[in-house]
């Protein structure tokens, strides 16, 4: 038994030191331009770790990345590169925690979110590492760096929303690599993308990212002017407030500081929009919650909340959601009609309805179909069962109840007939309506009113 933990443990060893040297060979292929090479070293290593980078001591596991980074980079994989060569930075940033697992690998995991996932059970030592490729990341990023920028500028300007958002993520990562997390790339990107057609997925994903990371695009500007040239100047806060202790001595003037606006409201709208678009309804009701918690005045993100609701069959939360809404502004007519609409699908709710409806038309006559659907939620959507109710009592011989079915009728029309009127007054021209009038006016027993409105019937044919 002896022996054979001793094969393993060699086995290992050798593993290790095969990933090590593979990835080794690997850094000097890209850094030489011979990528041939270099995709063959890295996928000899990834293939013996397969996929579990928690295996790779810090050191190699930079060097991995550096390697894959450029690899794709020089390949024009440029914001898969630009990716890996940013996960540098959070190999220097967060803790490392290593340790052994159940077949007595040594293990490495970055950050306390994948040790608590990934290392579970396992006793681990928590650990610093600092990056020992910087300033070789430095000088291979900086001039990818300056054209990914002014690439996704220009294209953002002539609306090549797709390539200026891919240049603006790319931008974010080579940022990120030289050890310098800017996330206002990354809101530039989500909007680039959110202004293509073909691009709404990738920006609510990245719009989305930059909510749960707490992003609110607040920046501090700090400027002054140059006394000798004239010119306004972006300083760093450093600069700034040294220059500002001793101004004549430093050559500045006029120091300010100002804020950017806060992007928060701004990215839940966009964002629960574009989901709401994909018709990920569940998803954007929850994110307009969310933001509505924040900020309970946007009519945008209540609005995308309703629709989801509606969208997705969840109907009773449309209806509380509506109800909400109008008791908050008693004056909101969209979510009233809507509400309207809503109860009358209901036969236990027509009152309600009614009532709704009836609201809406005093306080805007005009408002588009609020009088049309008060007409119809007081006649009964379905007329015709009524009709064939009437003709299967009198077949039967049941003479009184058919009555009263018919007299039952007679009054909802006459009740529902001054709202028509109303709606003649507003459009005496649309054949529909003087259609419908005609035909109430027969029901109503109002022979003078149904002759002119035949009457008119005609004409407009």
């Amino acid at each position: 038994m002896k022996r054979l933990i001793l094969s393993l443990a060699l086995l290992s060893a050798a593993l290790i030191s095969a990933q090590k040297k593979e990835i080794a060979n690997a850094v000097k292929a890209v850094e030489s331009g011979d990528l041939t090479t270099a995709n063959s070293e890295i996928s000899k290593a990834e293939a013996l770790f397969g996929g579990k980078t928690y295996l790779l001591e810090p050191a190699v596991l930079e060097q991995y990345y550096y390697a894959k980074g450029l690899t794709l980079l020089k390949s024009g994989k440029n914001i898969e590169g630009a990716e890996y060569l940013a996960k540098i930075t959070a190999l220097g940033a967060d803790p490392i925690f290593s340790g052994k697992d159940a077949e007595k690998n040594k293990v490495y995991f970055v950050g306390k979110d994948a040790a608590d996932k990934m290392g579970a059970g396992l006793t681990l030592k928590q650990d610093k590492y600092v990056p020992a490729m910087a300033d070789k990341l430095r000088s291979a990023v900086d001039p990818l760096l300056k054209k990914a920028n002014e690439t996704a500028n220009s294209n953002y300007n002539s609306k090549n929303f797709d390539v200026a958002g891919d240049k603006f993520a790319e931008t974010y990562y080579l940022f990120k690599a030289g050890g310098q997390d800017d996330k206002t790339y990354l809101y530039y990107a989500g909007v680039a993308y959110a202004q293509s057609a073909n691009s709404k997925d990738k920006a609510a994903d990245i719009l989305n990212s930059l909510i749960k990371a707490g992003y609110t695009g607040i920046e501090t500007n700090y400027t002054a002017k140059n006394t000798k040239t004239g010119k306004v100047e972006k300083l760093d806060k450093a600069a700034f407030d040294l220059y500002k202790k001793a101004p004549e001595s430093a050559g500045y003037s006029d120091f300010k500081t100002e804020q950017t606006p806060n992007k928060q409201e701004e990215l839940y709208e966009i964002t629960a929009t574009l989901l709401f678009e994909q018709k990920k309804y569940d998803e954007a009701a929850a994110l307009a919650n969310e933001g509505l918690k924040k900020f309970p005045n946007n009519q945008s993100l209540s609005q995308v909340q309703s629709n989801s609701y509606f969208k997705s069959g969840k109907t009773d939360d449309f209806v509380n959601n509506l109800k909400a809404k109008i008791a908050k502004n008693p004056a909101d007519k969209e979510s009233m009609y809507n509400l309207g609409v809503m109860l009358s699908k209901d036969p236990a709710k027509q009152a309600e309805a009614e009532a709704i409806y009836k609201k809406l038309v005093d306080m805007d006559p005009k408002y588009p179909n609020a009088l049309n659907n008060l007409v119809f939620t007081i006649i009964g959507e379905d007329d015709s069962k009524v009709i064939d109710e009437y003709k299967s009592l009198r077949k039967e011989g049941k003479i009184d109840a058919a009555n009263k079915v018919l007299e039952l009728r007679r009054t909802r029309f006459q009740k529902a007939l001054p709202y028509a009127e109303q709606m003649y007054q507003l459009d005496p021209n649309n054949k529909e309506i003087v259609t419908l009038l005609k035909g109430m006016y027969m029901t109503t027993q109002n022979t003078a009113k149904y002759n002119e409105f035949k009457a008119k019937e005609a004409a407009m044919k």
